[in-house]
C-alpha cells in the first residue's frame, strides 16, 4: 500500500503532496469549529442553538457549492479556483475577531467559511485523483479524503493550547494565516492536467477512457443531476452519504467536545481526543482506498456504516471526565471508521456515471453529506439545549447508520455487474 518513488514518479508524488496540504488549509479552520463554542458563548450570551446554526449554516454552503466547484474549476481552472477558495477562508476566519452579534458569526462562519471550504471539498480531491492517476487512485483518493483528518490532528491540540492561553481571537486569527500560507504554496507548485507537464494520467495506456470536462454551465451539471437522479443507484449513494455527514461533521466533528465538557472532561484533553480521531481516520482511509481498489465497494460500505452504528450506541456509557479505556477503544475505532467510505463512495460513483460525469455526480452526493451534517449539528444543538443531553442524538444516528448498511446492500446485486 505505500507508495514508493519507484511506483510513482516524482512529479506525480509532488501534485498528491500539494493536493494534500491545501485539503489541510481547508480542514484547519472545519475541525477546529467545535472549540470555539463555549468561548463565543460565554463571551457574546450566545446560545448553544445560535452557535449550532452557524455551523449548521456552514455545513450547508459547504455542500452546496461542492457540486459547482468542478465546473467552476473546469472553467477556471482548479488552481485558480482553490487558491481563491483558500483566500476566502482566512478571509472569513480572521474577520471573525471584529464581530459582536450572532449574525455576523453566521455570515464569515456560515457563508464566507463554508463556501471556501466547498471548492476545497472532496469533489476537488476527486477531481485531482480522476485526472493525475489510473493506477493507484483508490489509495491517491483515500489519501486526500484523509487529509481533513489530518487537518484535525495538526490544530486541535495546538488551537485548544492557543485558546486557552491567549483566547479564541489569537486561536482565529492563526488558522487565517495558516490558510493564507496554504494558498500561496498551491498556487505556486500545483498544475491542473499531467497534459500541462507532458505527461500521462498514471497507469494510463492508450485505450483507456479519457476524462472530458465537466459541464463548463449551471445548466449542464444540473443536467447531470437530472439524469443521475433518475437511477437508483444515486439515490443509494446519495442517501447512505446524509447519513454519512450527520454521524460525522454534523456530529461528532461538531459535538463532541461539547458533549465532553459536559461530562467534566477538561479542553484539551478532549481536542487530544478528536485529534485521535484524526490520526486513526487517516490509516483507515488510506486504508479504505487500498480495499476499494481490490474488494466490492458495496460490501465495504455495508460494513463501515454497521460498525459505525455499533460503535455510537456506545457513546452515552462512556463518556466521562477522564479518559479510561473503553472512551479510548471507541476514539480508536471511531477514527479507523471516520470518512473510510468516501474511496468506494467515488469509485462506485465511477462505475455507475463514468469517469467523465463522475466528479459532478459526486458533488451531488457530497452536498447530501453536508445537508446531512447540517441537519445533525441543529439537531444535536437543540437536543442538548431542550432535554439538557446529548443522548437522544447519539441513539438517533447509531440507528441511521444501520438503516444505511441495510439500504447501500440494495445495489449488491447490481454492483458486481456494473462496468468502470
Amino acid at each position: 500500500m505505500k507508495l514508493s518513488r519507484r511506483m510513482m514518479p516524482r512529479r506525480f508524488i509532488g501534485i498528491v503532496a500539494v493536493t494534500f496540504v491545501a485539503l489541510i488549509g481547508a480542514a484547519a479552520f472545519r475541525s477546529t469549529t467545535s472549540i470555539f463554542f463555549e468561548p463565543l458563548e460565554t463571551e457574546f450570551g450566545w446560545s448553544r442553538t445560535d452557535t449550532s446554526l452557524a455551523l449548521s449554516v456552514n455545513l450547508v454552503f459547504y455542500g452546496l457549492v461542492a457540486p459547482f466547484s468542478a465546473t467552476l474549476m473546469e472553467r477556471f481552472s482548479i488552481r485558480s479556483v482553490a487558491t481563491m477558495a483558500l483566500v476566502l477562508v482566512s478571509l472569513g476566519t480572521g474577520l471573525t475577531v471584529f464581530m459582536t452579534s450572532s449574525w455576523q458569526l453566521i455570515a464569515l462562519w456560515g457563508v464566507l467559511v463554508g463556501s471556501g471550504t466547498g471548492c476545497l471539498a472532496l469533489v476537488f480531491g476527486s477531481m485531482v485523483a480522476s485526472r493525475w492517476f489510473i493506477r493507484h487512485r483508490g489509495v491517491v483518493t483515500g489519501i486526500f479524503s484523509a487529509a481533513y483528518a489530518t487537518g484535525s490532528l495538526v490544530f486541535l491540540p495546538l488551537i485548544s493550547i492557543v485558546l486557552i492561553a491567549s483566547g479564541w481571537k489569537t486561536a482565529s486569527v492563526i488558522v487565517a494565516c495558516f490558510s493564507l500560507l496554504i494558498a500561496a504554496v498551491f498556487f505556486i507548485f500545483f498544475r491542473d492536467r499531467p497534459e500541462k507537464v507532458g505527461l500521462r494520467p498514471l497507469g494510463w495506456v492508450p485505450t483507456d477512457e479519457v476524462p472530458d470536462a465537466a459541464p463548463i454551465s449551471v445548466m449542464g451539471n444540473l443536467r447531470v443531476l437530472r439524469d443521475a437522479s433518475k437511477t437508483r443507484a444515486f439515490w443509494a449513494l446519495a442517501l447512505t452519504f446524509f447519513i454519512c455527514g450527520w454521524t460525522t461533521n454534523g456530529l461528532i466533528g461538531a459535538h463532541f467536545i461539547p458533549a465532553t465538557s459536559d461530562h467534566g472532561m477538561p479542553l484539551q484533553l478532549a481536542a487530544g481526543l478528536l485529534a485521535m480521531v484524526g490520526v486513526f481516520d487517516l490509516v483507515g482511509t488510506i486504508a479504505s482506498g487500498w480495499l476499494t481498489d481490490r474488494y466490492n465497494p458495496v460490501v465495504l460500505l455495508a460494513f463501515y456504516y454497521g460498525l459505525r452504528g455499533l460503535a455510537l450506541f456506545t457513546v452515552p456509557f462512556v463518556l466521562g471526565p477522564t479518559a479510561e479505556p473503553p472512551l479510548i477503544f471507541f476514539v480508536v475505532f471511531y477514527g479507523l471508521d471516520w470518512i473510510a467510505t468516501v474511496p468506494p463512495t467515488i469509485e462506485l460513483c465511477r462505475r455507475y456515471f463514468g469517469v467523465n460525469r463522475s466528479g459532478v455526480v459526486f458533488g451531488w452526493v457530497f452536498a447530501s453529506h453536508m445537508v446531512g451534517a447540517a441537519v445533525a449539528s441543529i439537531f444535536a444543538g437543540v437536543i442538548r439545549q431542550t432535554q439538557g443531553t446529548y443522548f437522544i442524538a447519539w441513539i438517533t444516528a447509531a440507528v441511521l447508520c444501520l438503516i444505511a448498511t441495510i439500504y447501500i446492500l440494495s445495489l449488491l446485486k447490481e454492483s458486481t455487474t456494473t462496468k468502470g
